[in-house]
């Protein structure tokens, strides 16, 4: 396969190539060896497996990761979201998030030993936040002042302690993920009240004090 691939014969190859990965990646990891090995069962040759990736296997994980928040969306789309409350569409965006990874939950795990990596922080970040920015506005965030970034952080600390919750949980369709991440929602929901509380406060200072809020 030395032909010149457009875009769509790219991002197929992208698509096979993690297919064939991801059932070594249990074994091997998120390595090169893994990516040889689905090269090999893909029938994908060495050229094209650096054209689509050519930062190897983390690469690949980071496609893995786009793919299925974008798979999330597409699921997202077809609820009623409009009929739930914020705190619910979350929720359902944080567990069909998970279910979605489900079959491939060892995947997971070894992607975050790879993540731990120092080398790879900045990737873990990068995705992290894409997942959880996917979330909010699949949950119709429209904020775009210093609330949109607060909210972000608050759920990737809740996204990333469900998630290291998910992994180990062996209840019937992650029923004590799901419960866990009623708590961890409701502990946001408190901090977001008193947020507001703060705010209703600080609204009522004199004018200096609201000029330090501003800054």
């Amino acid at each position: 396969m030395t032909q010149e691939h457009s875009g769509d014969h790219l991002l197929a190859d992208k698509r096979a190539l993690l297919d064939a990965l991801l059932p070594h990646v249990p074994f091997d990891g998120w390595t090169a060896k893994a990516l040889n090995l689905a090269a090999r069962d893909a029938g994908i040759d060495t050229g094209v497996v650096l054209r689509a990736f050519p930062g190897g296997a983390a690469d690949v994980l980071d496609f893995w990761v786009s793919e299925t928040d974008a798979a999330m969306l597409r699921v997202l789309e077809g609820r009623d979201l409009a009929a739930m409350k914020v705190r619910e569409r979350v929720k359902l965006g944080v567990m069909t998030r998970l279910e979605l990874a489900a079959p491939h939950r060892e995947a997971v795990r070894r992607a975050l030993a790879l993540e731990a990596l120092p080398q790879h922080a900045p990737l873990a970040l990068r995705q992290l936040y894409r997942t959880v920015d996917a979330i909010w506005y699949a949950a119709g965030d429209t904020a775009t002042d210093f609330n949109f970034y607060t909210k972000r952080m608050l759920l990737a600390g809740v996204y990333g302690a469900t998630l290291l919750h998910w992994l180990d949980d062996k209840s019937e369709n992650f029923a004590g993920t799901s419960a866990f991440l009623d708590r961890r929602l409701a502990d946001v929901m408190r901090i977001e009240k008193a947020k507001g509380k703060l705010a209703k406060l600080v609204d009522r200072l004199p004018n200096p004090f609201r000029n330090l809020r501003r800054a």
